[in-house]
């Protein structure tokens, strides 16, 4: 089997050197997502805005590669400010209430941009049949 890299162009790609989704067989892990869009961070101070958003381009790496949110289980939620727990958890079940992953939600120091308060990694498996 053979190993497919899928990029997002974002500027930290290249010079990290890493891959928004590596998918082998019917496995993919997305890379840790946030809110960028055109490479700059949207709703700056918005925990829910930016989960959204980072949601909705972890999505559309997936779908790139032939997986959907469907397939997903586990994700691991990485937060600024743990005090914004209930925002992100509720913006997560809004895409992931009914797949129910296995997830974490833990809080860090600081993303790569100042801006960026929550980013989302995945792993996925294709369902039987798809």
């Amino acid at each position: 089997m053979r190993i497919v890299r899928s990029g997002s162009d974002t500027p930290w790609e290249a010079i990290v050197g890493y891959s928004r989704v590596v998918v082998h067989g019917d496995m993919a892990w997305v890379s840790g997502t946030t809110a960028t869009v055109d490479g700059e961070v949207v709703h700056p101070g918005d925990a829910a805005a930016q989960t959204r958003q980072a949601l909705a381009n972890l999505a559309a790496a997936l779908e790139r590669v032939g997986f959907s949110v469907a397939d997903v289980v586990r994700t691991r939620l990485f937060v600024t400010d743990i005090s914004r727990w209930e925002d992100v958890g509720r913006a997560h079940g809004e895409v992931f209430g009914d797949v129910r992953p296995a997830t974490s939600m833990v809080q860090v120091a600081a993303l790569i941009d100042p801006a960026m308060l929550v980013e989302i990694e995945a792993d996925a498996v294709r369902r039987t049949g798809a």
